[in-house]
């Protein structure tokens, strides 16, 4: 093993062997001129290593190495692809505790949460090693009786699979299964910010067999740069994105040249929606689990807690006493709730918000003030009284800070929470079935968590609508998100 490639970091049951390099048709090679870019633990600011960055040439020989093993990849059998997917299943659950410590290493994720990021990765190799199996066309007779109707599925061919850094492993692997299980060959680019897991993760689906080719790992500190050559090509058929709006509009527009089949799951402004006659002790637990996981830092999150007025006061009270609770500090302390945010680019993103938001007269319940020490942290913050039409409620905090909105009546709730261009995710905590069937029916999202504070899942389709994108991941949709739908017109 070359020493530009592979470096050993330690943890607390010894050392990690962790990949560097790029992964390019079944081999970890150096970047073409050797470069590389620096790795940061953002609880400490210290480099963990430096991995390498690619340049145009190494992305195009990767989407070379993707397009030759396409043919026979996407040939193999579903039993076959399933095998190798339920071995990757098999493989991220027995190194979950190096995996997961790597993460909180370059992201500062809390150890609990990261073990659960890598359980929930393996899943999806395990649902989409099972959905494989069991996909079926059809055959039917046409309407007028003259031909046979039949469909069948295809691979779509070689995939670009572009990963946002607040889950690292997660987004990679989701998409990963889905693309592997309907025969696609791919290429992965993770956020420069977590790559780390990422490598771990290929050298995950490299033990497990797969041919040269069919998987490439591209790292790079010049993300646009590097997409907008691949996106050129006519030999990459799709793209799956996850990461913000504006640069899903980009992908876009460039897919557009090639009529490349799109994936794209985007920023989000999640109402967290309490209703007059909710269980407000499990309200108030869910909202902290949908506002403070991963520091705040999901697509997901409950960016805007909107409270019916009758009930706000009981409500306010046990969620500060549960924010309270929480502690910040190192992912890799077992007893921490809080890590630190990516970077400093990010803290003082959230911290201008929360700024602004205080200047222009909300009220902080509790949290606010500067974090002593190193490391990008941010207390865990509570505000109210902001403004509906403010920054903090117009825009992703992706960060510990909650914003409180009181309103009068159950119906001005729902209206208030779809007063934003996105459309990814809500939350609604009410006791009476029939309310909530029909604000789930209202609320204007592509999911609808109804006294639940986590939404993904193997078997369920996710994705949102209007500006937060469009596609499944997950589910039995979620394959064909990599498949084309083949009709054959048979006359006997």
């Amino acid at each position: 093993m070359s020493t530009e490639i592979w470096k050993k970091i330690s943890w607390n049951e010894g050392e990690i062997e962790l990949p560097l390099g790029l992964y390019i048709n079944g081999e970890w090679r150096a970047a073409q001129g050797g470069k590389v870019f620096s790795v940061q633990n953002p609880a400490d600011e210290t480099v963990i290593a430096a991995v390498a960055d690619a340049g145009t040439e190494d992305s195009l020989e990767a989407l070379s190495a993707a397009t030759a093993a396409q043919g026979a990849w996407g040939k193999t059998t579903a039993r076959h692809r399933s095998n190798v997917l339920r071995s990757v299943y098999e493989l991220l659950k027995e190194r979950k505790e190096e995996i997961a410590w790597v993460m909180s290493l370059e992201m500062g994720k809390p150890l609990a949460e990261a073990r659960g990021e890598v359980q929930i990765s393996a899943d999806y190799f395990q649902w989409f090693s099972e959905v494989v199996t069991q996909q079926q066309g059809t055959y039917t007779e046409s309407p007028t009786g003259d031909f046979k109707i039949i469909t069948t599925h295809q691979p779509v061919g070689p995939s670009y699979l572009v990963t946002p850094w607040n889950f690292p492993l997660f987004m990679g692997a989701r998409k990963a299964a889905a693309a592997l299980a309907a025969g696609c060959a791919i290429i992965i680019k993770p956020a420069a910010l977590t790559p780390l897991v990422t490598h771990m993760f290929v050298q995950v689906l490299h033990e497990v067999g797969l041919p040269q080719g069919v998987v490439n790992l591209v790292t790079t500190s010049s993300s646009s740069a590097q997409s907008k050559v691949l996106m050129s090509r006519p030999e990459l058929k799709k793209v799956s994105f996850t990461g913000s709006t504006a640069v899903g509009v980009t992908l876009l527009k460039q897919a557009a040249d090639n009529v490349m089949a799109t994936s794209m799951e985007l920023g989000g402004n999640g109402p967290f929606v309490v209703l007059s006659d909710a269980d407000l002790d499990a309200a108030a637990e869910g909202a902290v689990v949908a506002k403070f996981r991963n520091a705040g830092q999901v697509c997901v999150a409950a960016n805007r807690i909107i409270v019916e007025k009758s009930v706000a006061a009981a409500f306010k009270e046990r969620f500060v006493a549960k924010v309270a609770e929480l502690k910040v500090g190192s992912g890799t302390d077992a007893s921490v709730n809080i890590g630190p945010l990516v970077d400093e680019k990010q803290r003082h993103s959230v911290q201008q918000l929360l700024g602004k938001a205080v200047e222009e007269g909300a009220e902080i319940l509790f949290g606010g003030g500067a974090f002593e020490g190193p490391g990008f942290f941010v207390n865990p913050t509570v505000v109210t009284n902001a403004s509906t039409d403010s920054a903090i409620a117009t825009s992703e905090i992706f960060g510990p800070v909650a914003s409180i909105y009181e309103v009068e009546g159950d119906e001005a709730a729902l209206d208030l929470a779809n007063q934003t261009p996105f459309g990814l995710v809500s939350y609604v905590y009410t006791r009476d079935v029939s309310q909530a069937l029909k604000a789930a029916e209202k609320l204007d999202s592509g999911m609808v968590a109804v006294n639940r504070a986590v939404v993904a899942d193997p078997a369920a389709p996710f994705g949102g609508i209007k500006a937060s994108g469009f596609g499944k991941e997950g589910g039995h949709a979620g394959i064909k998100e990599y498949q084309i739908e083949k009709y054959i017109a048979l006359s006997m």
